[in-house]
């Protein structure tokens, strides 16, 4: 039997949240923010996410939208329907041509962005990522914290669950995204160190960033591993996925699941067992975050050991030692059952 929890609080930093908004799919969304900010794309924030139409970038919207109307621009969401790379690629090189004054991307696969960046800088357009920390080509990329403690966070949290032994299985949304990869790394790594007696099944398993194929590979790795004990989640689709597996086996008390997740999918799974904890940062706050970071590049600016963004969470960034235009802030947020209900996005 698994434990009902073992989590201890973490340093919390996040703001009042609020509920989703929507963005439109495969299309430039509508401005937002002054009303009297010209319609056209130029000086305006564009924000690139990997695909509409999941919760988790519907609320990064909300943060694009407060940036536009803290900062008095025009700044506007978009992103393609689908979880492509390609179809990206394709999204940002249209707005290169249209000469927005920053360009702030989320990429689904980093490596394939690269020469669409060269392109916009070259252009004159800042560039500023997120979940992109080997990128070099940028202006900055900004990170909600240090991907390896976060990874090493969730697993140490799983392992206290499994106390210690048993079979696992990590997710990712694709193997080809940066930052689930050094979650899913940095966590196996720390289990072969410190927690031997337990075993991961196969690989880790891509859920293309879909509930649904989530779903179906759990049923699937249950069926083929009687004795699997644990999952981590690093896409916000993979665990409300794998606890619907969970649930319909009748096995919420017997095995542990913890990963990556937004309150709004996942309070039904944290409050029946499904799912033990979720770990995420605010996209609201990520998306305001990376905008605000553009600005001030925008403005002549630099940013630097200690630079405030004036957004929860990002008031002191640190620098990398890795990549010096990666810009970590403090913002993991851990949620249990005592604390998924203060949250409604």
């Amino acid at each position: 039997m698994k434990k009902p929890s073992l989590l201890v609080p973490g340093a919390v930093l996040i703001a009042m949240l609020a509920g989703c908004g929507t963005v439109d799919q495969g299309k430039t969304a509508p401005p937002a923010g002054n009303p009297s900010s010209s319609s056209s794309a130029g000086g305006a924030y564009i924000n690139v996410v990997k695909l509409t139409g999941i919760a988790w970038f519907d609320r990064m919207n909300q943060g694009v939208k407060q940036f536009a109307t803290t900062a008095k621009v025009t700044a506007t969401q978009t992103g393609p329907s689908t979880n492509s790379p390609e179809q990206q690629v394709s999204l940002i090189q249209g707005l290169i041509a249209q000469k927005p004054a920053a360009l702030a991307i989320v990429p689904s696969d980093p490596s394939s962005v690269i020469p669409v960046i060269k392109q916009a800088r070259a252009a004159g357009i800042k560039v500023v990522t997120h979940e992109a920390p080997a990128l070099t080509d940028v202006d900055a990329d900004i990170e909600a914290f240090d991907n390896a403690k976060y990874g090493q966070r969730i697993m140490t949290d799983l392992a206290s669950c499994m106390k210690g032994s048993g079979e696992y299985v990590q997710f990712v949304g694709t193997l080809t995204a940066a930052t689930h990869m050094a979650w899913t790394e940095a966590g196996y790594e720390l289990q072969q160190q410190k927690f031997p007696g337990m075993k991961r099944v196969s690989a880790p398993v891509e859920s293309n960033n879909n509930g649904d194929q989530a779903y179906r590979k759990a049923k699937e790795l249950l069926q083929a591993h009687p004795k699997l004990a644990g999952f981590q989640g690093a896409s916000s689709e993979d665990i409300p996925g794998i606890a619907r597996a969970v649930k319909e086996a009748g096995l919420q008390n017997d095995t542990c699941v913890f990963g990556t997740g937004v309150p709004s999918q996942t309070k039904a799974f944290v409050n029946d067992g499904s799912i033990d904890a979720i770990y995420l940062w605010d996209p609201q706050l990520a998306g305001e975050a990376m905008l605000s970071a553009a600005k001030l590049i925008v403005d002549g600016k630099q940013l630097a050991e200690g630079t405030n963004l004036g957004v929860k969470g990002y008031e002191k960034l640190t620098v990398s030692p890795q990549n010096p235009k990666v810009f970590l802030g403090d913002a993991m947020l851990v949620l249990t059952r005592a604390e998924i209900g203060n949250y409604d996005f």
